[in-house]
């Protein structure tokens, strides 16, 4: 078996050969098929072991085949594998959940993130009676009809953002509901607010923007959006589907001393499983049905085996050790990262939080908003991913777009130097292109 007679059969049956569109990885001209993966390591069908630098977009936060993910799989097994009903199991992680994010005092659990701001935009909209939204360029909220318009749009659609919709078969007219604005730009949202607050349910972001590489915020920033959507009685609503458990166990509310009114976690949550979730206040949080009108259900909503994947992830992040254990490998790779580029002396950009980090090809400065990172250079990328393949370390393409990597607690730092090996070397092969 090898990844081309596999690619050959896959066309034949998957649209692009492929479950999923970013899986085709550009930089490759091909996916990625495993045959298994352990710990840091994916390992291909011709056997081939790969350095992992993505660990599934930042879901799998413990590794692959973590032993307490694992022992979960076979409780649920022992257990009947149930869905559609609720366990005290869901109630116990809920608990745990409440205790760990600040904005907290109730859990409604989904699947992916795409669910979790779907219908956590549903609510906002319930809890206003408001419909707009107000969003920032460069950042992701999932797949479906309520955010994916203005998000990412080219440089030539930039003035019309708002209107800018990411697929071919969303209507037209729910763009009348997307304003989009620039991020870590306040005097834009005060701008809006003060002229459309009264139309607009949510403020929603990214707290750092690891879709377009990590941008974090500037200081200042998520302060001044929290007064402002106080000021004129909008929802804040922090998607930490990304930062969530990435730096700390509360997630990016907890780092920057910012609560927003609700927010959405997921990716790392369920140990490599699907597990996400809505987190709010009671108050906002109880008109979700039966408690109050706003419908949300689902068949396979939070099954038993990833439920008891989350209580195995809560579990292992909370332990004593493991935060400092993974910010001190953090430490050391974004120290020895910039070291290197600096080395190099080649215009690429590092921003980082936790335990994920971005690399934007070809700018001279750390940006500060996505029209900034429209600079970054996709051939160079992907390049840099093929060059890293060939020295036997897996780095996502994304299209060649800035977005993000990262690492696990399994990494050790053997492994984090062998990355910052692969990635000198394949810097150094494209050096001259810049």
């Amino acid at each position: 078996m090898n990844k081309t007679s596999l690619f050959k059969r896959g066309r034949r049956v998957l649209p692009g050969g492929v479950c999923s569109s970013t899986r085709l990885n550009e930089g490759l001209g091909h996916p990625l098929y495993l045959s298994r993966a352990e710990g840091a390591y994916l390992i291909d069908v011709e056997n081939k072991p790969y350095l992992d630098m993505s660990c599934g977009h930042g879901a799998a936060l413990l590794g692959h085949g973590h032993p307490a993910i694992k022992k979960a799989l076979v409780a649920a097994a022992e257990l009947g594998i149930c869905c559609a009903a609720d366990m005290p199991y869901h109630i116990e992680l809920a608990e745990r959940l409440c205790a760990l994010i600040p904005c907290a005092e109730r859990i409604r659990f989904t699947n992916s993130g795409s669910e979790a701001t779907l219908h956590a935009i549903r609510l906002c909209r319930a809890v206003t009676g408001k419909d707009k939204i107000l969003r920032f360029t460069g950042h992701f909220h999932g797949y479906h009809e309520m955010t994916f318009i203005g998000g990412h749009p080219p440089r030539e659609e930039l003035d019309r953002a708002s209107r800018y919709r990411e697929s071919p078969g969303i209507p037209e007219p729910m763009a009348q509901f997307i304003i989009a604005v620039p991020f870590n730009d306040l005097d834009t949202v005060a701008r809006v607010l003060e002229q459309q607050a009264h139309e607009i349910a949510t403020v929603i972001l990214e707290p750092v923007n690891f879709n377009s590489g990590g941008i974090p915020p500037q200081p200042g920033y998520l302060e001044g959006l929290r007064e402002l959507t106080r000021k004129y009685n909008v929802l804040l609503f922090f998607d930490e589907i990304q930062t969530s458990f990435k730096k700390s166990p509360g997630g990016a509310q907890e780092d920057f001393g910012v609560i927003p009114d609700l927010c959405t976690i997921g990716k790392a949550l369920g140990g490599g499983l699907p597990l996400s979730a809505i987190c709010g206040p009671a108050e906002w949080m109880d008109q979700f049905k039966p408690a109050g009108e706003v419908q949300h259900s689902g068949t396979f909503n939070a099954p038993l085996p990833n439920i008891l994947g989350g209580l195995a992830f809560c579990n292992t992040i909370t332990t004593s050790s493991f935060y400092p254990n993974l910010l001190a490998r953090a430490d050391r790779f974004y120290q020895g990262l910039t070291k290197m580029i600096a080395r190099l002396d080649v215009p690429v950009q590092v921003p980082y939080y936790g335990a994920r980090f971005g690399l934007i090809m070809g700018l001279d400065h750390p940006p500060v908003s996505y029209e900034e990172v429209l600079g970054h250079r996709k051939d160079l990328m992907l390049d840099f991913v093929h060059a890293c393949y060939q020295r036997g370390v897996y780095v996502h393409d994304y299209g060649g777009a800035a977005c993000h990597h990262g690492f696990s607690i399994a990494h050790s730092n053997t492994d984090l130097d062998l990355a910052l090996h692969v990635f000198e070397d394949a810097l150094a092969s494209i050096k001259d292109r810049f």
